[in-house]
């Protein structure tokens, strides 16, 4: 068992200013995985006070933008050393299994040094023929709020970039994940990063919002859903806090008439139910022509009655439970809706795995004969439900794809390259793979409408936290 008795505010491991403990309990059988102290108020308004002492008065916000670099590049080789270590301790948390975690922290070394990359050759000081000069300035200090379902992923996407900008950075961490969260901190300190720079406080809902809203933070990015998202926006408009927001998302996969069944269905498996379908960018709604609907979906049952499901700890279990009690309610709810709705349910249901009562499990489920007006079609489940939309041709697979207030993700399946890429040209979306192919940390990743505001991930990412001042000599 892990247990923190102090939070970690600008580099220093300080005592909270209550004696309130949050308690972490494995998904998979409610064990208690360790404790960590909540931060309230006045943890935060220490944090604050801390970060905006360090961004007016220390080193880092004026460090040459080289300097900044190094010490990132530092922490990024710390933080590989202990990628497998992360990964137990995030499935022992959250329920994401394994092998999940394992490939997921095994990236992150690529997602930082593709920040580096961008930082490298970014336009810190820009001179103009006309003789003026651009600066690339840091925006202040920064409150970064993450979900519990990629933890490292969540924070690290914000963070990075935030620091090599030059912000102050307080990190507020789900409570659900709050060990993996705070076990980062001394490696930034070993790192060499100036005290003062970065702050990681676990605290729910109520204390997140106060920090959002505190009139000392500058800019606030967040990663939820579009609920909390259009909150934050909608308070940080009245400050003009600058905002930039992940949201949710209800993406499609358009299996085109002339696609590999095979591998088509092979690709959905992991786009759609990978960390228990518990990611924002999931492909849950799956478009197959009707010419072929019925053969599509016998490839389609044979996957999802393959899924394995038990303790996520076990390399060999595709599927572990949902992360509390709570979530695996609200999924279960929805498949309750989808019945109701009229779809028709091929595999999975309401009953809990057999053996697998004391956790938070949830079938993998698959609807078919789902109309996209019904709420399983239009809503994010956040759980492993995924709904079979059969269409009449490539226009109407299009019209459906983008017939949702929902635009992250995408995936378009085809025997042509050409045809595919047509297709995904015109999913109004902020991402979209073709045959299953790897996303880039250097591209940018976002959404449109209510999947959130401004972009993540290499160049377009770091400039989401530096304000530009133009000198005219």
């Amino acid at each position: 068992m892990l247990v923190f008795d102090k939070l970690f505010i600008g580099g220093e491991w300080v005592s909270p200013a209550t004696n309130r403990i949050i308690e972490v309990h494995s998904p998979h059988d409610q064990s208690l995985v360790g404790t960590a102290p909540e931060a309230t108020k006045a943890d935060i308004d220490l944090a604050v006070k801390v970060a905006k002492d360090a961004f007016e008065n220390g080193e880092w916000a004026t460090m040459a933008p080289e300097e900044r670099q190094a010490v990132i590049a530092k922490f990024n080789d710390l933080h590989a050393a202990k990628a497998q270590e992360f990964a137990e301790l995030i499935t022992s948390e959250n329920g994401s299994p394994l092998w999940f975690t394992s490939v997921l922290q095994g990236s992150l070394q690529e997602q930082t040094n593709a920040y580096l990359r961008a930082a490298k050759d970014f336009a810190w000081e820009k001179h103009l023929e006309s003789g003026s000069i651009v600066l690339a300035e840091p925006v202040g200090i920064v409150a970064a709020v993450i979900p519990w379902n990629a933890p490292h992923q969540s924070a690290l996407v914000k963070i990075i970039p935030a620091m090599l900008a030059g912000n102050s950075v307080i990190l507020k961490a789900s409570p659900e994940t709050v060990l993996d969260a705070l076990a980062m901190g001394d490696l930034f300190n070993e790192a060499g990063l100036p005290k003062g720079v970065l702050s990681i406080v676990p605290a729910h809902r109520e204390v997140s919002e106060y920090l959002v809203l505190h009139e000392a933070v500058d800019k606030i990015a967040f990663t939820g859903s579009t609920a909390a998202g259009k909150r934050i926006a909608s308070n940080a408009a009245k400050q003009m806090k600058r905002v930039s927001l992940e949201l949710g998302g209800k993406s499609a996969a358009i299996i085109l008439e002339d696609a590999d069944f095979k591998v088509a269905v092979a690709g959905v498996k992991f786009s759609s139910y990978a960390n228990n379908s518990e990611y924002c960018a999931a492909l849950t709604r799956v478009l197959v022509p009707r010419s072929r609907y019925a053969e599509f979906e016998k490839e389609m049952v044979e996957m999802v009655k393959g899924i394995t499901v038990g303790n996520p700890m076990n390399m060999e279990n595709f599927m572990g439970p949902m992360v509390h009690k709570a979530q695996q309610e609200k999924v279960k709810s929805y498949i309750k809706l989808g019945i109701e709705e009229g779809a028709r349910i091929v595999v999975g249901g309401l009953e809990t795995p057999e053996g697998l009562e004391q956790g938070n499990y949830v079938q993998p489920t698959l609807f078919a004969d789902v109309d996209n007006s019904m709420r399983i079609a239009q809503e994010e489940i956040f759980g492993p439900v995924i709904v079979m939309i059969p269409y009449t041709d490539v226009e109407d697979a299009i019209r459906i794809a983008n017939d949702s207030n929902f635009g992250l993700s995408g995936g378009v399946w085809s025997a042509s390259k050409e045809k595919g890429l047509e297709v995904a040209r015109r999913i109004r979306t902020g991402a979209v793979t073709v045959n299953g192919a790897t996303s880039s940390y250097d591209a940018p990743f976002g959404g449109y409408i209510e999947s959130g505001m401004g972009r993540e991930f290499g160049g377009i990412g770091l400039g989401a936290y530096v304000e530009y001042k133009t000198i005219n000599i």
